[in-house]
Parts: C-alpha cells; structure tokens; sequence
C-alpha cells in the first residue's frame, strides 16, 4: 500500500495539473469586461461574421462579458500582435494560425495552455500542430488548414489526377477561362508541389533548410511551366484568383479549407473537391501543410479576464458550436467527438478536404519557418516574372534563410 501511495505522489508531482473547466457559475461571478479580441477571419467567406456569431451568443448568455472584435490579416496579425505586446497592451485573445507559435513563444508573448484546458478532448493532429519544447500554446478551433483542389462542375466534369493531364488542358477550355487559378504571390501554395517533388523545406532535425534542392528546382520549374502553358494567369494573388473562380472564368481553384463556404455559396451543386494532381515525375501526391485554426492566449492574461476567455474558449469549442462552424464554414472540427456528426461523415465536400488532408503534413512550428517563408517568396516571384532561373533561385533562397537563421541566434 506504502509503495502505491508513493507511486501515486510521484506521478501526481510530474503530471500537469489541468484546471477545472470553467462554469456558468464562474462566469456569472466575473465582474464588467471586455475582451479584446484579434482574429484572421475575414468577410470574404462569412468567417468574420461567424465569429461575431459567436461572441455575440457568449455574451446573450454572460452580459457581463463583451468583445471587440478585430479583423487582421495574418501576417499583420502577427506583427501587430508582437508590437501591442512589447508595448504592454496586447489584446486579450487570438484567433490564427499555428505557425505564429515559434515567433510568439520565442518572443515569450503568449502562455501554454496545458494546465489550463482538457487538451484530451481535441484532435491529436491539430494539437501537435501548435506544440512546441514540450508544451501546448494553443486550442485547436478547426482541424486542417489545408489546401485542396476545387473545381466547377459547370467547366470540368473530372479535374485532373495527374499533372501530365492537368498540363494536357491548355487550350481546351471555353474562351476566356483558365483551367486553373491560386495565390501565384505566396510560398504556401508552392510547399503542396515540393512535397509532391518529395522536397521538404526543412532537414531532419526540422531547423536546417533545406531550399536548394533538385525538388525545388523542379517545383519552381514546373510552377513556371504552369504559366507559360496558360493553364494559369499570367499573375493572380489571392483576391485576384478567388474572383475568377467564383465569376466562373476558371475551371479549378487550389485553395483552403477556410474557403469552403463561400464557394459553396456561390457555386451551390457545381462545386467539386478533389486532391491536388499527382506529381507524374515523382508518382506521389502534393503534401499541403496542414494545421488549422487555434485559440492562443497573452503570457500575461489572468483574473476575470482569464476566466472569460477560457469560458469563451470552451463555448467555441463546445461540440454544438463545432458542428455549427462545420455547418456555416464547412471546416472540420478540432474537437474529437464532433467528428462524428453526420454533418461530416455525409458531407461529399468535406469528404473531399478530409481526403486531401491525410496525404498533407504538419506545418513546422519553429521559427525557422519564418526565415523559410522569407527566403521563399521573392524567388519564387522571380521565377515566375521570368528573371531568375530556377536553379539561381533556389540557391539564392538557401543563402537567404541560412543568412535569416542565423541573424536569429
């Protein structure tokens, strides 16, 4: 019996000691306040609305608790949010990405969550995404993040598998209709293609970059490929490429999870999903990062203000508002048991984004990624503007993340 109870204190004393979840009692004791509060959601798919949904609920049933909520574009969001917190007035509640995990935890501007929420109850993919030296800094909203292929059915009737069969469309679309269109301004939507050349960006030990590759040769060449076939514009960022999807002057569109409903929206029945083409060269499947959407929380947010962001917290993720953003966003869910809804599980969409995210892969945490992005984005533009040679680039934007790296250490 002696040893039991000794066994017990040791385990007791090395397991994290989570909080108890917090009450409608708790929340009804917190006095007057206001929570400000920085998302990534925007309008254009009815994200931003979605989340004032939210807010707007939580405080029908704790009127002492109120938002502002604020609108900011991920990386503004980002340096916005290291600004405020430099400054002392941070606001109190994030809504973004897992890739902010490494600068936020290398700044030391953001808590772990471990102790202070039943972690067991989310998926364990999504979790990994924003754990970081051992801790979790963030509570998985939505599980994914990823990018996909879609298609209008009105324009193609079978998107390509393969690559040799998606560069086989030039010129077989109606007039004034590109068989493909995505954001041509950002290394995110080059990462899918070099996992599909088998690249990565980074090394085994998951710091050292690893940008000067035959893979990125070959991404970069076979990206620029894509433009001077005219299967894509000749240049397109984000809004730019949403736009000819949705008007139907492109028969496919790579994009996220995130974009889901609005495209259904506008699509109704003619939206498809399907995986991005297979790499013909290599015969594997482009890998897009995945991660999703996560709660992260001030280092210094405590008192009736901790309690009220936790409380939201758990309502968000709660499995009736779950199924609900599953419902209006159709993204999948980072709680385990909403999973199961058969929202999902009969959803031809969503079983489309489900089947794209098994071959994608978890988005690095570290920053060292930001020094990655960096490098990436003006050699890939170069590339595309016809101004570097893929092979120059991808030395070039070795050098640059090495050099970024080590400005960091």
């Amino acid at each position: 019996m002696k040893k039991l109870l000794f066994v017990f204190l040791i385990l007791a004393s090395v397991a994290p000691l989570v909080m108890a979840e917090v009450t409608a009692k708790d929340l009804a004791a917190v006095g007057p306040t206001s929570i400000l509060f920085w998302t990534k959601e925007g309008e254009a798919d009815g994200a931003l609305q979605f989340v004032k949904l939210e807010t707007d609920l939580f405080t029908k049933l704790y009127p002492n608790i109120t938002f502002e909520v604020a609108n900011k574009d991920v990386e503004v969001l980002r340096q916005d949010f290291q600004t405020a917190s430099l400054a002392g007035s941070a606001p109190d509640l994030l809504w973004t990405v897992n890739d902010h995990t490494g600068p936020f935890t290398t700044a030391d501007i953001i808590q772990p969550v471990d102790k202070l929420f039943t972690l067991k109850k989310y998926v364990d993919a999504a979790l990994a995404a924003v754990t970081l030296k051992g801790k979790v800094w963030g509570v998985p909203i939505s599980n994914g993040n990823h990018l996909m292929l879609l298609y209008n059915k009105s324009l193609i009737k079978t998107p390509p598998a393969t690559t040799t069969q998606l560069l086989a469309l030039a010129g077989k679309m109606p007039e004034g209709v590109y068989p493909l269109v995505y954001n041509q301004t950002e290394p995110f939507w080059l990462v899918p293609w070099l996992g599909g050349f088998k690249g990565a960006v980074f090394a085994r030990d998951g710091v050292t970059p690893t940008l000067n590759t035959p893979a990125m040769v070959a991404t970069l060449k076979f990206l620029k490929s894509l433009k001077d076939r005219k299967i894509v514009p000749t240049e397109s960022d984000y809004n730019g490429a949403d736009s000819l999807f949705k008007e139907g002057k492109a028969a496919m569109i790579i994009n996220g999870d995130w974009s889901l409903g609005a495209y259904k929206d506008a699509l109704k029945d003619n939206l498809g999903v399907a995986r991005i083409p297979k790499v013909a060269a290599s015969g594997a499947w482009p890998a897009p990062y995945t991660s999703g959407a996560f709660f992260m929380l001030p280092k210094d947010l405590s008192g009736d203000k901790l309690t009220a962001v936790r409380g939201f917290i758990q309502f968000v993720t709660g499995r009736e508002m779950q199924v609900e953003m599953v419902a209006k966003l159709s993204r999948l869910p980072g709680l385990k048991d909403a999973l199961s809804d058969e929202l999902i599980t009969s959803d031809p969409i969503l079983k489309g984004s489900s089947d794209q995210m098994v071959v994608g892969t978890p988005m690095p945490t570290v920053l060292e990624m930001r020094a990655n992005w960096d490098s990436m984005k003006p050699e890939m533009a170069a590339v595309l503007s016809g101004t570097k040679t893929a092979e120059a680039a991808a030395a070039d934007m070795q050098k640059a993340a090495v050099a970024a790296i080590k400005s960091l250490q």
